[in-house]
């Protein structure tokens, strides 16, 4: 009959390396698909560079990662930053036209204005009812 392990069987120091192993081969799997999308992220680099530090990455993985991260580490980090400053200005964008029905300006900004110019006495009374009936159509 085979041995049966039992909880008390593992010691506690060999599942704290277990996790700690674990922990460092997702950690390094992480960087491994950071530093390809870096790769393919980057403008500067042109297709035979791109090819060869794809290449070195792939074929001797724990070392490129290394290699990667110390020669262009710096500039991996400004192209992310760069890449999420211009994600976030892409959806500021679109909630600032969303927000405003597409046209620019809102209704109420348009109202507002045509209050200001009868209260300056550039257009008359029937002017601007017209005009705020057309908008609150």
């Amino acid at each position: 009959m085979g041995s049966v392990y039992l909880a008390y069987d593992y010691p506690v120091l060999g599942a704290f390396w277990t996790v700690m192993w674990i922990f460092l081969w997702v950690l390094w799997l992480m960087m491994l698909f950071r530093v390809i999308a870096d790769i393919f992220r980057d403008h500067e680099l042109h297709g035979w560079a791109k090819a060869a530090w794809l290449l070195f990455v792939i074929i001797i993985p724990f070392l490129g990662v290394l290699v990667y991260v110390i020669a262009r580490g710096k500039e991996m980090s400004q192209r992310e930053l760069r890449q999420a400053r211009q994600h976030q200005e892409a959806v500021d964008a679109y909630i600032r036209d969303t927000a405003a029905g597409g046209g620019g300006r809102s209704g109420a900004d348009e109202l507002a204005k045509l209050s200001e110019l009868k209260a300056k006495g550039e257009i008359s009374q029937e002017e601007f009812q017209r005009a705020k009936e057309k908008f609150l159509k």
